[in-house]
C-alpha cells in the first residue's frame, strides 16, 4: 500500500498540483495582506476615516451590553455579529487575485500563440511549367517531366 501511494505522490503531475497549492497560498496571504495593509488605508481615508475591518452590525449583544468600540471588543464581550467590512476586504482580495490569475493566463496564451505563428518551413516549390507543388530538392518534375535544374 506504501509502494501504490509512492508511485502516485511522485508522478509528475501529483508534484506540481502541490507546488502550484503551496505557492498559491502564499500568494493568497501576499495579496490578504497587501489588501489589509496597503490598500485598504488609503480607499478607507479617502471615504472619510472609515476601517473596514471594523465595519460589522451587532445582531445580538454579549455579556457586556453595547455599543462596542470595535469589532474585537464586540467579540471579546461575546456578542453575535455580521463583520460585512471583513466581507468587502475578501471581495476586494478576490477580485485582485482573480485579476492577478487573468493576468498570468494572458500572458501564458499569448506566448502559445506566438509559438503557433511561426511558420513551418516550406517543403515543395512550384513547377515554373505546370504550376504543381513538387518537393524542393527535385530536379524533374513528375507531372509533366521537365528538368527544373539544381536543386
Amino acid at each position: 500500500m506504501f509502494k501504490e501511494f509512492k508511485e502516485f505522490a511522485m508522478r509528475g503531475n501529483v508534484v506540481d498540483m502541490a507546488v502550484g497549492i503551496v505557492i498559491g497560498g502564499a500568494f493568497g496571504k501576499i495579496i490578504g495582506s497587501f489588501v489589509t495593509d496597503v490598500l485598504m488605508p488609503p480607499i478607507g481615508m479617502l471615504l472619510g476615516g472609515t476601517d473596514f475591518t471594523n465595519m460589522y452590525a451587532v445582531l445580538q449583544a454579549g455579556s457586556t451590553p453595547g455599543p462596542y468600540e470595535s469589532l474585537a471588543a464586540a467579540q471579546e464581550a461575546g456578542a453575535v455579529t455580521m463583520n460585512y467590512g471583513l466581507f468587502i476586504n475578501t471581495i476586494i482580495n478576490f477580485i485582485i487575485i482573480a485579476f492577478a490569475i487573468f493576468m498570468v493566463v494572458k500572458a501564458m496564451n499569448n506566448m502559445k500563440k506566438k509559438e503557433e505563428e511561426v511558420p513551418a518551413a516550406p517543403t515543395t516549390k512550384e513547377c515554373p511549367h505546370c504550376h504543381t507543388d513538387i518537393p524542393i530538392p527535385a530536379t524533374r518534375c513528375p507531372n509533366c517531366t521537365s528538368e527544373l535544374g539544381s536543386a
